[in-house]
Order: C-alpha cells, then sequence, then structure tokens
C-alpha cells in the first residue's frame, strides 16, 4: 500500500516510516522544510513539502494514498497555559481534513492519540473514555471523532501512546528533560512519595502497532501502546540520580512543576494502563527494553547537556 504519514521525520514518525517500508508499504511523508524532506527521500520513501495548516494539500494527498497514518502535533508552543489550544485545533482540523478525503472508501486512518487523556488515576483501558475539559480535553475529542469515523466507512484506528516513549533515538521527550533539569538542578525530584506511575513503551515497539494498526485494525478501534503498565515516577528518578551522581529528593508536586515546567507537571501525574485488549485484538507484542532497563543502558546519560 502507498501510505501518507504526517511527523514522519519526528521520533515516532521517523520508527513509522522505517516499520512501513521494511514491510514493504510505499511511503509519502509530509516534511515542513527541504531538510525534513531531504531525510524522508534518502531513508527511500516520498516527500511532500507542506504542513498541518495546508488543508487541501492533506486532503489530496489522503485521497491520493491508500491509507493514513496521523502521528504530527504541533508542539511548539505547549507550556502550562492555553498553548496548546492552538495545537489542537490545528489536530482537529487536519483529522476532519482526513475523514472527508477517505469517508466511504473503507481505507484506514490511523492517528496518535495520548494515554494521559484516558483516565488520570486509574488503569486506563482500550473502553475508558478520554475525559478532561479545555484544551487538553480537545485531543481528547479528537480521539473520539476519529473513532465515530467509521460510521463513515473510514477504517478508523486511534493508537494512545503514554507519557513515554523511549529509545536511543529519544533527545526530546519526557525524559531527556527530566535528565537535563536533574542535570541542571544538581538533584533529581519526584513528588510526594513517587508512588504515582507512568506507562510506556518501546518507540520500534510503537511504531510496529501503528503498521499493524494500519494493516488490520477494526473500524473504530482505540489502541493502546503500552508495555510497562506502570513504572512509579520515584523509580525514574533515582535511576536519573544515579546515572547522574546527584541526589534524589522527593518534593512537592508544586515544586516539581515550577523546577521543571509542563513535564514536571506530567511527572506529577498518576498515569497507568493496560493494552491486554490490544495485544489480543492485533497480536502486538512488545519485544524491545521496558523504560527502567532502557534507563540502565545509559544512552540518556551520555549526551552533554544542551
Amino acid at each position: 500500500m502507498r501510505i501518507f504519514v504526517t511527523g514522519a521525520t519526528g521520533f515516532i514518525g521517523t520508527a513509522v516510516v522505517r516499520e512501513l517500508l521494511d514491510a514493504g508499504h510505499r511511503v509519502l511523508g509530509l516534511a515542513r522544510s527541504d531538510a525534513s524532506a531531504a531525510k524522508l527521500t534518502a531513508a527511500g520513501a516520498g516527500a511532500l513539502r507542506g504542513s498541518l495548516a495546508d488543508l487541501d494539500v492533506l486532503r489530496d494527498a489522503a485521497a491520493a494514498c491508500d491509507g493514513v497514518i496521523h502521528t504530527a502535533f504541533n508542539h511548539d508552543e505547549i507550556d502550562l497555559s492555553a498553548g496548546i489550544e492552538g495545537s489542537a485545533q490545528m489536530d482537529r482540523r487536519a483529522v476532519d481534513t482526513f475523514g472527508d478525503a477517505l469517508a466511504g472508501s473503507d481505507r484506514p486512518l490511523v492517528i496518535a492519540s495520548g494515554i494521559a487523556l484516558i483516565a488520570p488515576g486509574r488503569v486506563a483501558t482500550e473502553d475508558s473514555t478520554p475525559e478532561g475539559t479545555g484544551p487538553a480535553g480537545a485531543r481528547g475529542a479528537t480521539d473520539l471523532a476519529v473513532l465515530a469515523l467509521a460510521e463513515r466507512g473510514v477504517r478508523s484506528a486511534s493508537v494512545r501512546l503514554p507519557p513515554t516513549v523511549h529509545g536511543d533515538a529519544d533527545t526530546h521527550g519526557f525524559v531527556p528533560r527530566l535528565v537535563d533539569a536533574a542535570r541542571t538542578a544538581g538533584v533529581s525530584v519526584y513528588p510526594g512519595d513517587g508512588s504515582n506511575r507512568w506507562s510506556a513503551v518501546h518507540q520500534l515497539d510503537a511504531a510496529h502497532l501503528f503498521r499493524l494498526a494500519l494493516e488490520g485494525a477494526p473500524a473504530g478501534s482505540p489502541l493502546h501502546a503500552v508495555d510497562d503498565e506502570g513504572v512509579p515516577v520515584r523509580e525514574i528518578a533515582e535511576r536519573i540520580g544515579r546515572h547522574l551522581d546527584v541526589p534524589v529528593k522527593s518534593v512537592s508536586p508544586e515544586e516539581v512543576t515550577d523546577r521543571i515546567g509542563f513535564v514536571g507537571a506530567v511527572f506529577t501525574m498518576d498515569i497507568p494502563a493496560s493494552s491486554a485488549k490490544t495485544r489480543e485484538r492485533l497480536g502486538w507484542e512488545p519485544v524491545r527494553p521496558g523504560l527502567v532497563a532502557d534507563l540502565e543502558a545509559g544512552h540518556y546519560f551520555a549526551r552533554p547537556q544542551p
């Protein structure tokens, strides 16, 4: 199949493109710059210049391809204010455009969504409904809108990613930011008793699930790309402290947020999740290292401070 991929040169998208090409699919990737286009061409994919704001470009590409994988999201202005609102609105317009282009075709549309939107404080399952209000809740509404496209003849699926998608290519995710914050401050902090949990998955296991969803997920499928159901955040902070040889300290959730910003706010959340139904439905089984093993591998600590 010829697949249109947004976010094709990002952390998730790069792995998805490689996964698709290795499986024999052809890929057309959305590229916002000449450098991104060159990266796609070097990988063996086609490149289409444009951005999520170019709805005509998105519509034409979706209509011309056999399916769409949408991993892009504009993170440029996300902070603890309403900065995410514009990004969420842009994302929704893109998804609606894909839905219109694919309606009645039974072609697949697979999007990247988030576990954190589902059921904070409880083990989220594929049957859990996204909760929340405001800008963050808008992303949950987009998740549900994609699943509802099944009623319009789109083989839609939402791949819900945990807060930590890790791997040795991870340079801008939550874990590198926690590492950089600890290195800069000379202390690795965690909120309260550190018992709140983060679910996690390796980048390459997540990419494999995107391909399985594209190839065989039933219409309207919520899918969880989760390997570790819930790693206590204190354990993450302790690993960071040990590798950086800095003290590890419990502080209030408010202080974690003050120290680390948006990532710190997420670090205070309890975000466990299950992927049991996803594994049963698609036969997906993660085979890469879990989060703790990936931290122990050392690559997160080998990079110099930016």
